[in-house]
């Protein structure tokens, strides 16, 4: 069976002010011609299919667009929904939408009951585990801790279990949302962690021939039998050297992964500069970045007079200005927000303790901000959920 493992489509996002729906629309586009010149069997969407709880209606619209044109190539598509998404929206109509081969899986209850499809070599499972959010599902899945280990856990033995009572020789796809250990992130994914551990192992997906992850937005393989799809376009500049793409695998009668990747339309290309503005403006190297969207550091030691207007005589597309003027880190006139890039909430507020009161909290004074951190958190999902 060959299937097409995509994730992270984000629509309704944009890029620095910049809209990328007509770029998204081409993307699906290239999807869907994807589906039908490499005479794929199954499309699989790792969440994350819109890029807030309450998209835009030009992103609903653009959606429906791409359920209609997957319902009528007649090739089953199994999507599951992501931190991003509200999954009781996306799931709505999951049932009618179901009838046309679209199967949307979005209710964590539900892990353990697959999309069955057959080929010439039996059947395939395809089990839906969409975005858990620990604080929401820990009842459900039976488990003490919240935490994103331990409900993954319970939903794969949910997995295994029903696929124990299957015919001998049946496939399984395990589309899951997540932070497993070993992915390389980047700067445009929503921090889920929960009491300070934000990744899981991979060891979680044993049992099962091919996990579709969705969540970091870079393509890679944390083993050949799972991988992240990533984004099908850049989100941030951290992925400027992103080559975006999706995944083409083959799954073999005895259930062996061979896989391809299949590259994405690329509106324009990113590129992080940096330097003094003068040498920027002149560098002849720079001459291949002057179609490209710009993220410009500034080293300057004083701030340069109107330095987004003189980067957009040679460079149009410049997006993002940063100003990081060369001086050591312990320097005072280092900015706020360079002493901080790179630290978790976590971090920044114990270092604030230790700054009022000259020592860092106990053991126990850091679990109490990792609860409230948590709690906080998990209160924003519930009230995305209920928007």
């Amino acid at each position: 069976m060959r299937v097409l493992h995509t994730s992270d489509w984000h629509l309704g996002r944009a890029f620095h002010r910049v809209n990328l729906l007509g770029a998204q629309a081409e993307f699906i586009g290239h999807l869907v011609a994807t589906v039908r010149e490499r005479e794929v069997d199954a499309v699989v969407v790792s969440g994350d299919v819109y890029d807030r709880a309450v998209p835009p209606l030009a992103a609903i619209e653009l959606f429906d667009t791409a359920l209609h044109r997957l319902a009528d190539l007649g090739v089953p598509t199994v999507m599951i929904s992501g931190n991003h998404d509200s999954a009781r929206r996306l799931g709505v109509g999951a049932g009618l939408i179901g009838r046309a081969g679209i199967h949307l899986r979005t209710e964590p209850s539900a892990a353990g009951t697959p999309v069955v499809l057959r080929d010439a070599h039996g059947d395939v499972a395809f089990y839906g585990l969409p975005y858990l959010e620990p604080a929401l599902v820990k009842d459900e899945f039976g488990v003490d801790k919240a935490g994103h280990e331990a409900v993954l856990g319970a939903a794969m033995d949910r997995v295994r279990a029903d696929l124990a009572t299957r015919a001998r020789g049946t496939r399984s796809v395990v589309l899951a949302h997540a932070f497993v250990t070993g992915g390389q992130v980047s700067d445009s994914e929503r921090d889920i962690t929960v009491g300070g551990v934000a990744a899981v192992p991979a060891g979680v997906f044993d049992g099962v021939d091919y996990v579709a992850l969705g969540h970091l937005h870079g393509c890679q393989t944390i083993t050949e039998r799972v991988r992240y799809s990533g984004s099908p376009l850049a989100y941030s500049f951290s992925e400027a050297d992103h080559r975006k793409s999706m995944w083409l695998i083959d799954l073999d009668a005895d259930g062996s992964v061979t896989a391809e990747r299949v590259d994405c339309p690329v509106p324009r290309p990113l590129a992080r500069i940096s330097g003094a503005l003068d040498d920027l403006l002149a560098d002849p190297e720079l001459t291949r970045h002057e179609d490209a969207w710009i993220e410009a550091t500034l080293t300057d030691p004083v701030r340069p007079a109107d330095p987004m207007a003189r980067l957009t005589e040679r460079f149009p597309h410049t997006l993002s200005l940063v100003f990081a003027p060369e001086r050591a880190p312990d320097d005072p006139q280092v900015s706020y927000a360079r002493r901080l890039a790179g630290r978790s909430d976590q971090q920044i507020a114990q270092d604030f303790v230790a700054h009022v009161r000259g020592a860092g909290p106990d053991e126990h004074e850091a679990t109490v901000l990792r609860e409230a951190f948590d709690a906080v958190r998990a209160d924003d999902a519930v009230r995305e959920v209920a928007r």
